[in-house]
């Protein structure tokens, strides 16, 4: 695996590998990678966990309200399926409203495909992600410790 494709995301749950989807989305790529370098994401807890469906965060006051201090970027829909370990932008209604917020699919969500941008897949990990708490929000959210791009670890 390319380590500047990579990220590694450690949860407080264990650690999660996702293989960075530049080739269908390479500005929420660029995203995702320049606020992990920033640190945007540490210490940031994933404020809605649904059994069955998804795990999203990424905001930093872990409401679901908020985002970065970066512009919205422009939606990159592709056909590639929301399926177990798919990670896609959140957003608003409106389709161009991605910012900072995303969601790892915990079990295929084919309904999403085509109006959600998708960035990367699970490559190794799930079970970290499978455990964090669930609810809207949960009572005690599970969060992300770290987000690192895997080459600047190296």
């Amino acid at each position: 695996m390319d380590p500047e494709n990579t990220l590694i995301l450690t949860l407080d749950t264990g650690t999660v590998t996702i293989k960075l989807r530049p080739d269908l989305a390479p500005g929420h790529v660029e995203r995702i990678k320049e606020l992990s370098r920033e640190g945007f994401y540490d210490g940031v807890v994933f404020h809605r966990v649904i059994d069955g469906f998804m795990a999203q965060g990424g905001d930093p006051t872990g409401t679901g309200t908020s985002g970065s201090d970066k512009p919205n970027l422009k939606a990159e829909f592709s056909r590639e399926p929301h399926v177990r370990g798919v990670c896609s932008m959140a957003r608003t209604s409106a389709p161009h409203s991605a910012n900072s917020q995303f969601f790892i699919c915990l079990d295929d969500a084919t309904f999403l495909d085509g109006q959600y941008t998708v960035w990367g897949e699970v490559v190794e990990g799930m079970d970290a992600v499978d455990a964090l708490p669930k609810g809207e929000p949960p009572r005690a959210p599970g969060k992300i410790v770290s987000s690192r791009v895997a080459a600047d670890a190296a």
